[in-house]
């Protein structure tokens, strides 16, 4: 791993672009929350009439990855569709429909006559993203930090260049046209750059990694800027002795299959060894018509299974048509297997026992934790925040899907009418601390 003296120094012209990112950030912070709403929808008016030059852009963008020999589940984040444009440009829309999280009073106190305190929720301020492949998370990003005020500066992998620079010059013409500074929506395009952006203590409030656990563990490990991310998306469902049976099939299935290479994906199939015959035996040839590997324990194995399981399978996430399982003997082993290899994402059971399903919410650490239905939930969009700009598993806040509630801290404002704490030791004024 880098160390992060060998990280390399930003160039002035990195300076140039972060000092005036940083700029726009403190007047959108200011700017009133329907002249957000408004710039949004600008936004999205403008992807609208660009997107054909953004779809040409990104089939450049795939052909040429696809003879790079880029990975499948890569191309596949990266592949940007006109229906997934479409639902990315009404994701935009929908930001603006959610409840404006920026100077929203948290805490009103009276501490003593005259000496009134509150605690207001303020944007971040700049927001350095880093991702791979995906797109469309230029749209959901740049939505997301618009809403809360804070500007954001991005950088993409090197195999979406084309599309992300169409997406973002799109965006910019909607603030402009809104009447906001546009320079609140910056790209970075060269690696050197994106190396240099960890540098940036002095413009950057928070760092967002998205991307494959190499990405996010060297980000960590080469910043003193804040980092919100997850590193993995090792994610297990646990088919419990009193599950039903179908209902088991079809989530196990949507779990794996939706939508493979994404992080809320299941990489560890966990079987209670009383229902292992009767499930396996109708979830390995329907796997199996989904081109999905399957690869297990040796338990699976004598079951039916094909390839048997090493120790480095279980701590694989494979965003691919490959899923591990395992047998165990009651919910214990199944919940000591996914304390031990879990990354904390999301992790899920099946079964009719409430006594059970409460008892795995409860220990279960991880961000999200569901009961009889798919980890493919684990979305800031499928959860009503609009979108999100990732998710974090770390286990202080925010965790889980970060959307704008995410995006914004918070500042107190003390106002007073001359108040002294000397009067305070001298018993001339008392605390009242009187909650208003």
């Amino acid at each position: 791993m880098v160390n992060i003296f060998e990280v390399p120094q930003p160039g002035n012209d990195l300076l140039e672009k972060a000092d005036k990112v940083r700029w726009a950030s403190i007047k959108i912070s200011q700017t009133k929350n329907q002249n957000r709403i408004k710039a949004l929808n600008f936004m999205a008016d403008y992807l609208e009439k660009n997107t054909k030059e953004i779809l040409d852009a990104n089939n450049a963008d795939y052909l040429s990855a696809e003879k790079k020999g880029i990975s499948k589940s890569l191309l596949s984040r990266l592949k940007l569709s006109k229906a997934k444009l479409n639902s990315g440009i009404e994701g935009v829309r929908k930001v603006g429909d959610l409840a404006d999280p920026v100077n929203q009073v948290q805490i009103k106190r009276e501490l003593s006559k005259g000496l009134i305190l509150e605690r207001k929720t303020v944007p971040i301020g700049v927001l350095g993203v880093i991702f791979e492949s995906r797109p469309d998370a230029v749209m959901q990003i740049s939505s997301l930090a618009i809403r809360s005020g804070n500007g954001v500066i991005l950088k993409g992998g090197s195999e979406a260049n084309l599309t992300n620079t169409a997406i973002v010059n799109a965006l910019q013409q909607g603030l402009s046209e809104s009447g906001l500074d546009k320079n609140a929506i910056c790209l970075l395009t060269s690696r050197k750059d994106s190396m240099a952006m960890l540098k940036l203590e002095k413009f950057i409030n928070l760092i967002i990694p998205r991307g494959s656990n190499e990405l996010v563990k060297f980000i960590q490990e080469n910043t003193r800027i804040p980092v919100l991310g997850h590193a993995d998306g090792i994610c297990h469902l646990f088919i419990d002795i009193d599950a039903n049976l179908e209902m088991a099939l079809s989530v196990a299935l949507d779990s794996k299959i939706q939508y493979p290479a994404a992080c809320n994906a299941i990489e560890t199939l966990l079987v209670h060894k009383d229902i292992a015959p009767a499930f396996l035996e109708k979830a390995i040839p329907l796997f199996n018509s989904n081109d999905v590997k399957l690869i297990g324990d040796k338990k699976s194995v004598e079951l039916g299974l094909d390839y048997e399981a090493c120790l480095e399978d279980w701590k694989t996430e494979y965003l691919d048509l490959i899923l591990s399982i395992k047998i165990v003997d009651d919910l214990e082993e199944a919940i000591t297997h996914i304390q031990k290899y879990s990354s904390k994402h999301t992790d899920g059971i099946i079964t009719e026992n409430s006594n059970t399903a409460n008892k795995f919410l409860n220990v279960v650490d991880s961000a999200g934790v569901f009961h009889n239905c798919s980890t493919r939930f684990a979305d800031g969009f499928r959860y009503g925040f609009g979108a999100e700009v990732g998710i974090s598993t770390q286990t202080l806040p925010p965790r889980g899907p970060v959307g704008l509630e995410g995006l914004v801290t918070y500042k107190y404002f003390l106002k007073g009418d001359g108040n002294i704490v000397d009067d305070f030791s001298s018993g001339k004024a008392i605390f009242s601390h009187k909650d208003l």
